[in-house]
């Protein structure tokens, strides 16, 4: 199958890859748009792991204001170079994840950034809920275990679907970027602030 521009164009504007990757995919998978961003993918993802050492002390500190007024989100995302923090691709991503915070509220950016004891209680409380419901004591840690993967999906920023696209968490929309860019992407912190809130919901700890 013939490769053309706009296939290569369409690719490129749903990826963010380079021309090259994106003709180089497409014709990996004879024209399919769809295995060509599933492969795009999951290069980005090896190339994710490959990167997950670098230093990341560039980037961008995104300011996102809803148009009421409430929330406001500040959050820091790094890159390896100020030349890809500067890229119109690299501040894409950062606002699209300033935007997610505003929309999702997260509390954490990584599973890793839970206190250890937040997990217990939040097995605890889940626990005795089963219990006092009826269920069989043999499923109940199968039950749980469902219950704190939902858990980590609403309140974890990488677990979180997507927004604009809830086939995708923000994992994948960050790998994504890390494929078309060549660095490794980090989300350093966030704060969020909303209208009768006492403690704004922040962290500080970084994500691979």
């Amino acid at each position: 199958m013939d490769i053309t521009i706009d296939m290569i164009k369409e690719l490129r504007e749903k990826t963010g890859c380079g021309i090259m990757d994106c003709r180089s995919a497409l014709q990996n998978a004879a024209g399919n748009m769809d295995a060509a961003i599933e492969e795009l993918r999951e290069k980005g993802l090896k190339k994710a792991e490959k990167r997950a050492n670098r230093e990341a002390s560039e980037g961008r500190l995104e300011v996102y204001i809803h148009t009421a007024g409430s929330p406001v989100v500040l959050v820091e995302v790094n890159s390896e170079t100020d030349f890809v923090a500067k890229s119109d691709t690299f501040k894409e991503l950062a606002h699209e994840i300033a935007l997610q915070i505003a929309a999702a509220s997260p509390k954490y950016i990584s599973e890793a950034d839970i206190p250890a004891e937040v997990i217990e209680e939040e097995k605890a409380i889940i626990t005795a809920r089963v219990r006092e419901e009826g269920k069989p004591e043999a499923i109940i840690p199968k039950i749980v275990d469902g219950f704190m993967k939902k858990f980590l999906d609403e309140n974890v920023l990488l677990n979180q679907k997507y927004i604009r696209d809830e086939s995708r968490t923000i994992t994948d929309l960050i790998n994504d970027k890390v494929a078309a860019l060549g660095e490794r992407i980090v989300v350093r912190r966030f704060v969020r602030w909303a209208l009768g809130e006492t403690t704004p919901a922040q962290t500080d700890e970084e994500a691979a």
